[in-house]
């Protein structure tokens, strides 16, 4: 309640402030200062004491406690209103605009918000009916799907192709050590996943939300399975395609334009590598029946999606801006898919180190091509996937998001592996 009195205290002398001719008395000026001085230290104190410097305007500059990271400056008072209301989308939309900018370790100062906002979890309700609100208007319906993935995979494969690894994998990897190179370690999380369906020559396969195509690819060519595989993508399914036939696999792999909801015909193995985070809370049932009338008998699957430990709403700017409809749900969550189907789960694991490492190494590949990203795009669209690629490191390093893999099989099949070795043994 203190913090809204103040933040309405603040709105009122901002519009005294904006009153009145542009040349200000001495007084007022003095007193436009005061306010700008008073409103930064409280944002140093609204957002948990982060070790930052806070400008708004020309005022004075406040400062946080412990090693400064970074430097915040805000361009005028009525934007620092706008950040007390909503810091979660307001942020984002400011840095976006040009009205907030950092100074010094943007990254940092992100980690540093993700580990406060972590000890904080559980307060906030109606920040959180707020963000649940805006995600209930990107809906995962047939439609609503196809939108909410064209907003972002369909941005076009020359600007994925720039900061990707060389087989387009856009999802977590898999370091046996951290200094393996990103294409190294992702042709190692398609094996990692490979190994643990323990795919078979002549098997069959679906792959749901099959990105461009690399897993359903190496599915094909180092293991000899037949795969399906389905995106609602355009332009991922043009390339996969492309590649099936550069490899001479497009006899193996089909590549489908369609809604997961639309698979059809039994297999051996379900497979979904970052699929689920799209899917919807809501619509996780519609995927429960689609695994239930694939899975043959003696079938096994495999989900891997990004995940957290406790159910609240994605970040509301992320959602917005760069995945509309998305939700990173909790092993709990997840769990439930299984519950009503005739289905164990054999295995879980969490990547959460290896994501954060992935997305560091992608960022680096990023900024390295940023001028080239602006030309394609603008400057805009650079610094939002910059604050994305940021804002995912921290969240992975904090621990805010976590990467779970569940590993599933038919309640009366005895198939599964006796022990994990199979998963450590040398690449072909």
């Amino acid at each position: 309640m203190q913090k809204l009195i103040s933040v309405r205290r603040a709105e009122a002398d901002a519009r005294q402030l904006h009153r009145g001719p542009a040349e200000y008395t001495n007084e007022s000026k003095t007193t436009k200062a005061w306010l700008e001085g008073a409103l930064a230290r409280l944002l140093i104190r609204a957002t948990g004491n982060l070790p930052m410097r806070v400008q708004v305007g020309a005022g004075p500059i406040a400062v946080g406690p412990g090693t400064i990271v970074a430097t915040l400056r805000i361009r005028d008072v009525p934007a620092l209103i706008k950040l007390l209301a909503y810091p979660d989308l307001n942020f984002g939309e400011g840095y976006l605009d040009g009205s907030i900018e950092v100074e010094g370790n943007l990254l940092g100062l992100l980690e540093a918000q993700a580990r406060t906002r972590l000890r904080a979890r559980g307060k906030g309700t109606l920040k959180r009916l707020a963000a649940a609100a805006l995600q209930m208007t990107r809906s995962n319906t047939l439609a609503g799907s196809r939108k909410n993935i064209h907003h972002h995979y369909d941005l076009g494969n020359d600007f994925y192709r720039l900061w990707l690894d060389q087989e387009m994998v856009y999802t977590c990897a898999y370091f046996a050590s951290t200094d393996a190179t990103l294409e190294a370690a992702q042709l190692a999380k398609l094996d990692h996943v490979c190994r643990k369906l323990r795919l078979r020559a002549g098997e069959r396969v679906v792959d749901a939300g099959c990105g461009w195509g690399a897993l359903a690819l190496r599915a094909a060519t180092h293991y000899g399975a037949k795969v399906r595989a389905f995106s609602l993508s355009r332009e991922q399914i043009a390339y996969a395609r492309e590649r099936a036939r550069a490899l001479g696999v497009e006899h193996s792999v089909e590549f489908i334009e369609d809604d997961y909801r639309n698979i059809s015909g039994q297999v051996d193995a379900f497979v979904s590598i970052g699929m689920l985070e799209h899917v919807g809370r809501e619509h996780f049932g519609d995927l429960a029946r689609v695994i239930d009338r694939s899975l043959s008998e003696t079938g096994r699957g495999l989900i891997h999606s990004i995940g957290q430990n406790e159910a609240v709403p994605l970040n509301p700017w992320i959602e917005k801006r760069i995945f509309p409809g998305a939700y990173p749900p909790t092993v709990r969550e997840m769990v439930e898919i299984f519950e009503p189907l005739r289905c164990s789960i054999l295995d879980v694991e969490n990547l959460r180190p290896h994501y954060a490492l992935t997305i560091e190494h992608w960022l680096d590949r990023f900024e390295a091509h940023r001028d080239r990203i602006a030309d394609m795009y603008d400057e805009p669209f650079v610094r939002a996937w910059r604050l994305y690629l940021c804002g995912s490191i921290a969240a992975f390093r904090a621990g805010t998001l976590q990467l779970f893999q569940i590993l599933f099989n038919r309640a009366g099949s005895n198939n599964a592996a006796w022990t994990r070795d199979h998963l450590y043994r040398n690449p072909d």
